[in-house]
């Protein structure tokens, strides 16, 4: 395979997926793991140490494809892929300054052309990444900001308003009670969504609500019992009641 055309099929690998990467890469726990928007079998196969292998790329490469987009500063189209496909490589590779490149063509691309939801999906998962990155309060809000441009775009979105109420959760200082309420709007919405309800009884945790926390808990095992998360979620309300640690 030609490593010209790899930038751009890393698109293909990931199309349809919603963003979120780096933080599912940065962080080991399974149940954490999901705070990232789930992903289909593509991207475990776009992760695997063979395909990795295969969409290596050189910084050459890289830095040529991103002075091309300077250099067509008002191509929308260009930056749009380039941008998309730079964020996805750089969450593979955990290249936080590739990471920060993908958010300055996708913010040139935002731009250029304000009301595309790709565009303003993958830019708010970049700032977000980069809050996670960098844990900066600043970052988070720019993804929330973001996200609810998105959101007038595709109201009740369920990953994006998840990714919106996440955004709460994971900013230092944590805003619990915002948190609780925008996750509380997506379940309400979509009941039998697991990951703003296995989120939400993290928060309901982190805020000692735990009859609440485990009213939830209780109806995702009904959802879906073979949950990843629910042995972690299991452990983490017994320890909040005294039970372990």
């Amino acid at each position: 395979m030609h490593k010209n055309t790899l930038l751009f099929i890393i698109l293909a690998l990931f199309a349809g997926f919603v963003g979120g990467f780096w933080l599912a890469n940065s962080l080991n726990r399974s149940a954490i793991n999901t705070a990232a928007p789930q992903t289909s079998s593509a991207a475990s196969n776009a992760n695997s140490p063979q395909i990795k292998g295969e969409l290596d790329l050189t910084d050459e490469e890289i830095n040529a494809k991103i002075a091309e987009a300077d250099k067509n500063a008002g191509n929308f189209g260009f930056q749009k892929e380039l941008g998309t496909a730079l964020y996805h490589y750089s969450a593979m590779k955990q290249d936080f300054n590739l990471l920060t490149e993908a958010a300055r063509i996708l913010n040139r691309a935002n731009s250029l052309k304000s009301k595309d939801l790709d565009v303003l999906t993958a830019l708010g998962h970049a700032h977000f990444d980069i809050g996670f990155a960098k844990k900066d309060a600043a970052e988070y809000q720019k993804a929330r900001e973001i996200y609810t441009d998105a959101l007038e775009i595709k109201p009740g979105d369920a990953d994006i308003s998840t990714d919106l109420g996440l955004t709460y959760f994971l900013q230092e200082p944590p805003s619990y009670d915002k948190a609780a309420a925008q996750l509380q709007k997506v379940i309400d919405a979509n009941p039998k969504h697991t990951r703003s309800l296995q989120f939400i009884v993290r928060v309901l945790i982190k805020q000692n609500k735990l009859p609440e926390a485990e009213k939830a808990l209780e109806k995702l095992r009904s959802i879906d019992p073979n949950y990843n998360v629910i042995p972690e979620l299991t452990s983490e309300l017994s320890a909040a009641r005294g039970g372990g640690q």
